[in-house]
C-alpha cells in the first residue's frame, strides 16, 4: 500500500519563501496567512482556530468511514541572526529558521496537497495541524487546550535532523528526544561592604558551592547507562566591585530519557540547594519546571509505519537527541508517531539552533513521503 511520491518544484519555492520569512513563537501571523492561502488554493478546508496563530486544515477521505488522525508540523523560528549564506536567507533581522521548521511546514503542505488529490485512497479524515511556538515548549499545549485535537485518534509528527542525510529516516519504539526541566534558583542574603564581609551573609560562595555540588548528581546518583544531563547556563550576582550583593542566582536545564531519573534529579537538586543555603545562613527559592516528557512513539503504530519506510527512504537507527520537543504533549491525549528525517548529513555541518544551520531542499521528498505513507498506514491500522 506504500506510495512513492515525486514532489512538485512548487514545494522548493514554498520552502525558500518560508525560510526567508521566519517569525517567533505565537507571533507567526504572516506565516499563518501564507499557510492558510496554500491550503485553500488546493481545495483544503481550513477550520476555525481560536488561537491567534497556527492553522488547522481538514481533508475528508472518500473510501468510507474511519478514524480521524492528525499530521503536525511546527511553524516558529528562533531569535537567531542567520549566517548560513543561503540565497534565500532570512529577511527578518534577528530571526531565523535555525531549527528547520520551514522544512517541516513544506513537507506537511506537500503531503496535504497529495492527500487532497487522492481522497479515494483513504477512509476517515485527516487534520493538517500547523502548530505555533514549539520552541517555547508551549505551542502543543496551546493546540490541545484549544480543543483542536480532541477528536483525533492518533497524531503524526516529524523533525528534521542534520545528523542524517536526505533520504534517511529514523523511527522506532525507544525514546527519541529528551524530557526537559527548566530550573531557576534565587538566593537571598545580607549584603554588605566588601571590606567588611563578616557583617553580611553574601550569597556568592554559596552559589559557587551549589553549582559544583549539583554536578555530582548525575555522576554519583544515576547509572551511566541512562543518558542524563544537568547544565547550569546562566549565573547572576552583584554589579559593583566593592559591595557584597544581597541577591544572586543561577538557572539552567536538565535533560533525561527516564522519568524516574528526572524525579531523582529534582529531589537531590532541591536537597543540595536548600541544605547548602542553610549552611551559609541564607535563603534559597527553587523554581523547578519539569515541563516536557521524553518523546516516545506508540509502539504498535511506530512498528507498522516503520515497516513501509524501505519503499521510499532508508530506515536508520534512532540516535537519541538531548533536545526537547513539545510534540510529546500530544501523547497525553492521543497516540503519537514521530520520525527524524535527514536534512544534511555532511561532515561538520551545523546542528539545530546554530546561525550556520542549513537544511537541504533534498530532504523535502522524504518529509512528503513519510507524512503520506504514515497517514495511510495509521488509518488502516486503526480501522
Amino acid at each position: 500500500m506504500s506510495e512513492h511520491i515525486e514532489i512538485d518544484p512548487e514545494l522548493v519555492t514554498i520552502r525558500h519563501y518560508l525560510h526567508a520569512h521566519p517569525e517567533l513563537g505565537f507571533k507567526e501571523y504572516d506565516t499563518s496567512i501564507y499557510l492558510t492561502d496554500q491550503l485553500k488554493s488546493h481545495g483544503i478546508e481550513v477550520l476555525e482556530n481560536p488561537m491567534e496563530t497556527g492553522v488547522v486544515g481538514l481533508i475528508q477521505g472518500e473510501a468510507g468511514p474511519g478514524p480521524r488522525i492528525a499530521l503536525r508540523a511546527d511553524i516558529d523560528g528562533l531569535p537567531v541572526a542567520e549566517a548560513s549564506g543561503l540565497d534565500f536567507t532570512s529577511v527578518n533581522a534577528g530571526v531565523m529558521h535555525a531549527c528547520g521548521h520551514d522544512l517541516h511546514m513544506t513537507g506537511l503542505l506537500g503531503s496535504a496537497f497529495w492527500l487532497a488529490e487522492h481522497r479515494d485512497r483513504f477512509a476517515g479524515s485527516i487534520k493538517i495541524v500547523f502548530q505555533p511556538s514549539e520552541e517555547t515548549g508551549r505551542g502543543a499545549r496551546a493546540v490541545i487546550d484549544a480543543g483542536l485535537v480532541d477528536d483525533v485518534d492518533a497524531i503524526i509528527g516529524t523533525h528534521n535532523n542534520p545528523n542524517y542525510a536526505p533520504g534517511q529516516l529514523a523511527i522506532g519504539t525507544e525514546p527519541m528526544m529528551a524530557g526537559c526541566v527548566k530550573f531557576h534558583v534565587n538566593l537571598h542574603a545580607q549584603g554588605t561592604h566588601a571590606g567588611y564581609p563578616y557583617k553580611g551573609t553574601g550569597p556568592l560562595e554559596a552559589l559557587a558551592s551549589m553549582i559544583l555540588s549539583l554536578q555530582t548528581i548525575v555522576s554519583r546518583n544515576v547509572t551511566p547507562f541512562h543518558p542524563l544531563v544537568l547544565s547550569v547556563t546562566a549565573v547572576h550576582g552583584g554589579d559593583v566591585w566593592n559591595v557584597v550583593p544581597a541577591e544572586a542566582g543561577f538557572q539552567g536545564t536538565v535533560r533525561y530519557f527516564h522519568k524516574e531519573d528526572g524525579e531523582l534529579v529534582g529531589r537531590r537538586f532541591k536537597e543540595i540547594v536548600h541544605h547548602t543555603a542553610e549552611a551559609y545562613d541564607i535563603k534559597a527559592d527553587v523554581d523547578w519546571d519539569d515541563f516536557q516528557d521524553p518523546l516516545v512513539s506508540d509502539p504498535d503504530l511506530a512498528k507498522a509505519v516503520a515497516a513501509d519506510v524501505h519503499e521510499y527512504a532508508q530506515l536508520e537507527p534512532i540516535r537519541q537527541s538531548m533536545a526537547g520537543e513539545d510534540f510529546c504533549e500530544f501523547g497525553k491525549v492521543t497516540r503519537l508517531v514521530f520520525a527524524f528525517v535527514g536534512s544534511n548529513g555532511q561532515e561538520g555541518c551545523a546542528d539545530w539552533h546554530s546561525p550556520h544551520f542549513i537544511g537541504l531542499d533534498e530532504a523535502i521528498p522524504t518529509f512528503v513521503n513519510f507524512y503520506v505513507n504514515a497517514a495511510l498506514r495509521v488509518i488502516e491500522k486503526l480501522r
